[in-house]
C-alpha cells in the first residue's frame, strides 16, 4: 500500500513539474512577442492596446503576455496578464510598482523604455492563471512612440 502511494505521489509530482516546464515561455518567445507588440502598436495603437487587454491576438501565450504604459505619465494602459493582481496595475503609474521584495521595479521598467533598444528588467510578479504568489520574472522593454511596452518571461 505504501509503495503504491509513493509511486502515485512521485508520478503526480513528475507530471506537475513537466506540465509547468511545458507551460513556461522562453526569452526568445518573449522577444518575438515584444516585436509583434511593437508592430501592432505602430500599425494601430488603439486596436493593439484593446487586443492586449483582452489577452487575444497572440498577446497572451501561456505565461507570456504584453504590457504597455504611457511615457508621458507612466500610466499602465494595457496588460495581457489575466491574474487579478496584475489587472490592478491598469491605470496606475508604472513607476510606482513594487514587487514582493519591496523593489520598485516600475522605475526600472520606465527607465528601460528607450527607442530602438530592448532592455531587460528583473523583478518578482505573479504568473497569469495562478494565485498571487510572485515568481522571478525578466521583462524585455522598449519604447514605441509615446508608449513603453514589454513582454516578460518567468525564470
Amino acid at each position: 500500500m505504501l509503495r503504491k502511494l509513493t509511486i502515485s505521489v512521485l508520478g503526480a509530482a513528475a507530471l506537475m513539474f513537466s506540465t509547468s516546464a511545458f507551460a513556461q515561455g522562453t526569452a526568445a518567445e518573449a522577444k518575438a512577442m515584444l516585436e509583434k507588440t511593437v508592430a501592432a502598436v505602430k500599425a494601430d495603437k488603439t486596436k493593439a492596446l484593446d487586443t492586449i487587454n483582452k489577452g487575444e491576438g497572440g498577446f497572451l501565450d501561456r505565461d507570456l503576455y504584453a504590457f504597455c504604459f504611457n511615457i508621458s505619465d507612466g500610466k499602465v494602459v494595457a496588460t495581457g496578464n489575466s491574474n487579478p493582481v496584475a489587472r490592478q496595475v491598469l491605470g496606475r503609474d508604472a513607476r510606482t510598482l513594487k514587487d514582493a521584495t519591496g523593489k520598485v521595479f516600475g522605475e526600472d521598467l520606465y527607465a528601460a523604455a528607450k527607442e530602438d533598444q530592448i532592455t531587460e528588467v528583473s523583478y518578482m510578479f505573479p504568473k497569469p492563471g495562478t494565485d498571487s504568489t510572485p515568481a522571478p520574472k525578466v521583462s524585455l522593454v522598449t519604447r514605441v512612440g509615446n508608449l513603453g511596452c514589454g513582454v516578460g518571461y518567468y525564470k
